[in-house]
């Protein structure tokens, strides 16, 4: 442990990796990047990510604990604290402090990255200035050979020398005209500034040029074509193997010591911060479904406790009826099943977009073993449970809900070893907690397409640019969104593609059927002859990729859908368009799209937070501009900036 007496304030310039920093319990700006291994964290990343839902940051595994590896920026996320990023509150335990490692500064770490990426974008490799620079090419030999010409039949004449240069840089001049690129520039800044007035910003007015060639569009679902925020619509439990019926409250004084709602009401990473609740909505929604009250630790309570102190969630504490209200007797009995029911979340494991899953461990008051909760995509978790807790209509329930829209979840339970102790817990990987797990039941949430989701995506069809959905959620929910929003009109069918990798000494395969009738396979000759779309999970894509790639082409010239597609899916789908010559815009608004959006020719972003950091950087950009304006001839500068533009750098004035 560090002493008070070895801790030195020091200016954010002087730190370099290696070195250790307190967090101070109040929070702070991170001035670089640093790993965090004491402690935990409430950062707000809305700078770099453009989510404006606090993170938690966890202190880095140590050596001696399972799971652990050696640091790795990708892989280590959860616990890295980036630079420029909010720490909104920190938890701290008895006589210790809240520490991290430096690991990057300056232009090296996230923030730095970011900012040189919009100053100093990559040069465009894009069609259009390839087909720019060949016909500047052509200018120039059409100017050479007048040049030349022109050189000759003077001297042939015997023009005075003076009037030949004249003349004959006169016809380069007439050929090639200087101000191009001043009009060039001139045309981009003034595009720019005309979506400036209307709430576009743009970091990279290169690819406003590109804007116009689009010819394929692809949106994420969630918060892009649907509302941000979703309601619960109900809940279906299971027991002993199959569905009981489904039911619209989770809030009810006979579900309270259920288990489902005990998943409900702690399997989430929600914090208080200044004594409100803040997390997902998703988590958020869930949660106050549940009427249940979350409590965390204060300093004090960590100081006299276990320094593991856990956030405690326990139902409300209902007035007793009134023919129990005269019998002391029945409201201690009522209380002492009211404490019973309090629930300490002893470890977290956060959502991973990745995995599709997150899961905590907690411990009932007066329990002696622990409790495994998951939550996440239906599919991922039947698989991590065991096979006859799973109801025999898990499939046809699942598809009924999604196909209707509904955005389902999925709830399991695992009852621990008693022997595990609070310390143990803490060095498990989630791969030990997330297996054998009981089947719970489905969460049913409801998400509302936006109203001017149908009217945007007809416009684009008139245009004859092509959309397409790719999304991390269900497939049936997804295709039911493209049906509802237009993408897919009422007399086209939708055919979804299945493909599993070797096993068993099985090779990779693809099967073909019907969104309408599973079992119904698809047959040459309809495909021929009717209207259809292709659907496709982001498993199946990874598979067709690696083995059936002469089939990629062929399939994502067709498909429409794509689902459960994990951030790096929507990249290299990005790609494999840009490879078939489409012209490639993406729509998103959160962190799972940023890849996705930066690799398309052109990249929208619906988050305000990132538009902030557009706006931030843009003024600084302006402020250099009018500098140089306003300290070298305008003119001089005007064709500065020109030849920047030409040769691929980032200039706006």
């Amino acid at each position: 442990m560090i002493l008070t007496t070895d801790i030195e304030q020091a200016m954010s310039t002087e730190l370099v990796p290696g070195d250790v920093i307190v967090i101070p319990a109040n929070g702070m700006i991170m001035p670089c990047d640093a790993v965090l291994f004491r402690g935990t964290c409430i950062v707000n990343e809305s700078m770099l990510t453009g989510e404006s839902v606090p993170v938690t940051k966890t202190s880095l595994p140590s050596a001696g604990e399972e799971g652990a590896r050696s640091y790795n920026m990708d892989e280590h996320k959860k616990h890295t604290l980036y630079c420029g990023t909010h720490v909104i509150q920190t938890r701290f335990y008895a006589g210790e402090l809240v520490k991290a490692v430096v690991v990057r500064t300056g232009f090296s770490t996230e923030k730095g990255q970011l900012v040189r990426s919009i100053l100093y974008p990559k040069p465009t490799d894009f069609k259009l200035y390839h087909d720019a620079y060949l016909f500047l090419l052509c200018l120039v030999g059409v100017a050479g050979i007048g040049f030349i010409y022109t050189i000759v039949l003077s001297i042939m004449n015997k023009v005075p020398a003076k009037t030949i240069i004249i003349e004959s840089l006169d016809i380069v001049t007439i050929t090639v005209p200087p101000a191009l690129p001043a009009a060039m520039t001139a045309g981009i800044v003034y595009a720019q500034r005309r979506l400036k007035r209307i709430g576009i910003f743009c970091i990279s007015p290169q690819r406003i040029n590109m804007c116009g060639q689009l010819n394929v569009v692809c949106f994420d679902k969630t918060g892009t074509l649907t509302e941000d925020g979703l309601d619960l619509w109900g809940i279906h439990r299971a027991e002993d193997g199959s569905f009981c019926s489904p039911e619209s409250e989770a809030a009810k004084d006979s579900l309270v010591n259920t288990t489902f709602v005990a998943c409900m009401a702690t399997c989430h990473s929600l914090t208080k911060i200044e004594g409100e609740l803040s997390g997902d909505p998703l988590d958020l929604k869930m949660f106050s479904a549940t009427g249940w009250i979350l409590e965390e630790p204060t300093e004090e309570e960590t100081a006299l406790h276990n320094p593991i102190m856990p956030t405690v969630v326990r139902p409300p504490k209902h007035i007793a009826p009134e023919s129990h209200q005269s019998n002391p007797l029945t409201q201690s009995m009522e209380l002492s099943e009211l404490s019973a029911c309090e629930i300490g979340i002893v470890r977290q494991f956060p959502f991973s977009s990745a995995l599709q899953r997150m899961s905590v461990v907690v411990r009932r008051l007066g329990v002696k073993h622990m409790d495994a909760f998951l939550k996440g995509a239906p599919e991922v978790v039947a698989s991590l449970c065991r096979q006859h807790t799973i109801p025999q209509t898990f499939t046809e329930t699942l598809e009924d809900y999604t196909r209707q829209g509904f955005r389902v979840i999925a709830l399991a339970h695992r009852q621990l070893e008693s022997k595990l102790s609070w310390h143990k817990v803490q060095s498990l990987s989630r791969d030990v907690i997330e297996t054998n797990m009981e089947f719970l039941g489905l969460i049913i949430m409801q998400n509302k397409i936006k109203p001017e989701t149908a009217g945007v995506l007809c416009e684009l069809q008139r245009a004859n640019i092509r959309t397409l959905m790719v999304t991390g959620d269900n497939m049936l929910t997804a295709i039911s969104v493209a049906r509802d929003c237009g993408m897919v009109r009422p007399h086209e069918k939708v055919i979804i593609a299945d493909a599993v990798p070797p096993k068993d000494f099985q090779p990779a395969s693809i099967t073909w059927h019907y969104t309408e009738n599973q079992a119904q396979a698809v047959k040459d000759n309809e495909v021929r002859t009717t209207h259809y779309h292709f659907a496709v999970s982001g498993k199946a894509f990874a598979v067709i990729l690696e083995y059936f790639p002469q089939l990629v082409q062929k399939l994502v010239l067709r498909a429409t859908v794509f689902a459960r597609m994990a951030p790096d899916q929507k990249t290299q789908l990005v790609e494999v368009l840009q490879s078939m010559d489409y012209t490639v815009g993406m729509c998103g608004d959160g962190a799972n799209d940023c890849g996705a959006l930066k690799r398309a020719h052109s990249g929208i972003s619906l988050s305000e937070l990132e538009a902030s950091v557009a706006k931030c950087i843009l003024l600084i950009i302006q402020f250099i501009s009018v500098i140089l304006l306003y300290s070298v001839n305008r003119y001089l500068s005007f064709q500065i900036f020109s030849l920047c533009h030409l040769l691929g750098k980032h200039c706006v004035i």
